[in-house]
C-alpha cells in the first residue's frame, strides 16, 4: 500500500530514534552523558598506553569509530587514533601490510589472506572480531511511493537487469493497491571493492539462489552505474529519481526523498528496526573457532526465522590476536576496543547501529581479553 507523507515522517522517526535509527538523529557533543550504561575507564580496566592508534577499512562503520574514537580520547589521556574509511578490501590489505594496527572490513579474510595475516602478526593468527552492527537499507527514491516491499528473488532481478521497469508484475504483486510508475529502475552499486557488495551479493545467492551467482567485493557492472562509498551511492540515489541502491542503513536515514524497503522473506514484510534485526542476530552461527568470531554468512543471510530481518553487516575488526610489535600497541588496541565495547549505548544506536549486548558482548570481551 501506498502511504500518506505525514505517515512516512512519522515511521522514519521512530526508526531513527526509538528502535533502529537509521542514521544520526543527534550529533550533539559525545561529552554528552549517555544513556545505555556507558562504563567508566576504572570500569575498564585499561592499561592506559599512550600513543597513536591507527586503523582502516570499511565505511560502514565510519560514524562508530567517529564515536569510538572520542571516547578513547576521553578514558585515555595522551592516546589518539584515526580510522580512514577507504573500504573493506583496503582496510584488510593495510593490515595484513602492517600499515594500520587493525583493519575494518564487513567480511572476513580469505584463507590466503589469513596466512599472509599470520605473518604479519608474527607466526599468531589474526582474529575477527564483529564488534560494528549495522544493517543494511535497500534504498530508493521514487516519487509518491512511500512504502515498498520487495522480496530477494524480485531484489536479485533488478540488480541483475531482469526486471527493469517498477511497475512489473513481480514488484505489483509484492506491493498490492500501490500505484508503481511505468519508468526504467535505476540501479546504484558500489563502484570499489567493498565489504557491503560482498555482504550484499552473499545475501543475494543465499535467499535468492536461483536469480543471483556471483559474490566478491567487486560489484557485477553490467547493470545500472557505480559511485563511489556509501556516502557516494546515497547522494547519486538522492539525484537520481526511479533508483535504488544497498546501502548502510545509517547512512539511508534522514535523506530527502529516499525511502527503505521492507522486504518479504515469504511471510510478509519485515521491516528494517531493532527489533528485527535483533531476531537475526539471536540466531547468528559462526565459522571461526574460539576467540576467531567469524560469522556464518551463508546460514545468516538464509535465515527463515519469523520476523527476522537478515540483512546485516557484522563488520570486523582484524586484529593480531599475538605478536604486535611491542606491548605498548598491544595494550592500545585492547584499550581501544575495551572503550568500544563499553560504549555500545544508546548515542552508538542514534547514529544506525545495533548496540552488542549479553552474551554476543561478553564473547567480545573475553576475546579482547585474551589478545597478546
Amino acid at each position: 500500500m501506498v502511504t500518506t507523507r505525514s505517515t512516512k515522517a512519522a515511521l522514519v522517526s521512530l526508526i531513527a530514534c526509538t528502535s533502529l535509527v537509521l542514521g544520526a538523529c543527534s550529533e550533539q557533543s559525545d561529552s554528552a552523558a549517555p544513556a545505555g550504561g556507558s562504563e567508566s575507564a576504572g570500569d575498564m580496566d585499561l592499561s592506559g598506553a599512550t600513543g597513536k592508534l591507527t586503523a582502516e577499512g570499511a565505511t560502514s562503520q565510519q560514524k562508530a569509530m567517529e564515536y569510538f574514537r572520542t571516547k578513547y580520547g576521553a578514558a585515555v589521556s595522551g592516546s589518539s587514533f584515526d580510522y580512514t574509511a577507504t573500504g573493506s578490501g583496503s582496510g584488510q590489505k593495510q593490515f595484513i601490510n602492517g600499515t594500520v594496527d587493525f583493519g575494518g572490513s564487513d567480511s572476513p579474510l580469505s584463507d590466503e589472506q589469513a596466512e599472509k595475516a599470520k605473518q604479519r602478526c608474527g607466526g599468531n593468527d589474526a582474529w575477527h572480531l564483529p564488534l560494528v552492527i549495522g544493517p543494511v537499507a535497500v534504498a530508493y527514491k521514487i516519487d509518491g511511493v512511500d512504502n515498498l516491499n520487495l522480496s530477494p528473488d524480485v531484489l536479485a532481478q533488478i540488480f541483475g537487469g531482469k526486471i527493469a521497469k517498477w511497475n512489473d508484475p513481480a514488484i505489483a504483486a509484492l506491493n498490492d493497491g500501490a500505484t508503481l510508475p511505468d519508468s526504467d529502475i535505476k540501479v546504484i552499486y558500489r563502484s570499489e571493492e567493498s565489504g557491503t557488495s560482498d555482504n550484499f551479493q552473499k545475501f543475494l545467492k543465499a535467499a535468492a539462489p536461483d536469480n543471483w551467482s556471483t559474490t566478491g567485493k567487486s560489484f557485477p557492472t553490467a547493470t545500472g552505474s557505480g559511485a563511489n562509498g556509501s556516502k557516494g551511492v546515497i547522494t547519486e540515489v538522492s539525484a537520481t529519481e526511479g533508483s535504488i541502491t544497498y546501502v548502510e542503513a545509517g547512512f539511508a536515514k534522514g535523506v530527502d526523498g529516499v525511502g527503505v524497503a521492507s522486504l518479504d522473506f515469504g511471510d510478509g514484510p519485515v521491516e528494517l528496526n531493532a527489533d528485527n534485526v535483533g531476531v537475526a542476530l539471536d540466531h547468528l552461527k559462526y565459522k571461526g573457532e574460539g576467540h576467531n568470531m567469524i560469522v556464518d554468512a551463508n546460514a545468516l543471510f538464509s535465515m527463515k526465522e519469523k520476523g527476522a530481518y537478515p540483512l546485516v553487516l557484522t563488520t570486523y575488526e582484524i586484529v593480531c590476536s599475538a605478536g604486535y610489535q611491542d606491548d605498548n600497541t598491544t595494550n592500545m588496541v585492547k584499550d581501544f576496543l575495551k572503550v568500544a565495547l563499553a560504549n555500545q549505548d544508546s548515542e552508538l544506536e542514534n547514529k544506525g547501529y545495533i548496540p552488542v549486548k549479553g552474551a554476543y558482548k561478553e564473547k567480545l570481551e573475553a576475546a579482547v581479553d585474551a589478545i597478546k
